[in-house]
């Protein structure tokens, strides 16, 4: 190959390089960052909904989350609650005690989310909740 064709290949590779780090900072400035974690015991307002985690343990495969919850009736409101471990997104079980959440209503209410926890999910361990745009998270490593 001629000196002059070569030059023209590196100036067109560059050019290919420069115009991919454009479109990967376009799309990167349009990310959200992560919502703060919320301390256990501290109530968050995600819309019409206000969520207080006041304790959580683990017992036996599932991990317990005490919840004062409410402000809205809603009868899925609980489905929003996932539980994030390394390699898996764990949704609640179905309620079984008597004191497990089911639905959120406008009255307040205690009750508790249980999650079946993979036995290979290591110790990190996230608390999502999401209300329409907006997201609260719980960091309940070591729990």
């Amino acid at each position: 190959m001629r000196t002059r064709t070569l030059l023209l290949l590196a100036v067109a590779c560059g050019v290919a390089i420069l115009a991919a780090g454009v479109v990967q900072l376009i799309r990167l400035a349009g990310h959200e960052a992560p919502p703060a974690s919320v301390a256990v015991g501290t109530a968050v307002r995600l819309g019409d909904v206000v969520v207080t985690v006041e304790s959580v343990a683990a017992v036996d495969d599932e991990l317990v989350v005490r919840v004062e919850i409410g402000g809205v009736d809603d009868p899925d409101g609980i489905d929003e609650f996932r539980l994030v471990v390394p390699g898996a997104s764990v949704a609640p079980t179905a309620p079984s005690a008597a004191d497990r959440c089911a639905v959120v209503t406008e009255r307040w209410q205690r009750c508790t989310i249980a999650f079946r926890v993979p036995p290979d999910a290591g110790s990190s361990r996230v608390l999502l909740y999401r209300r329409g745009d907006e997201r609260a998270r719980w960091d309940l490593a070591g729990a």
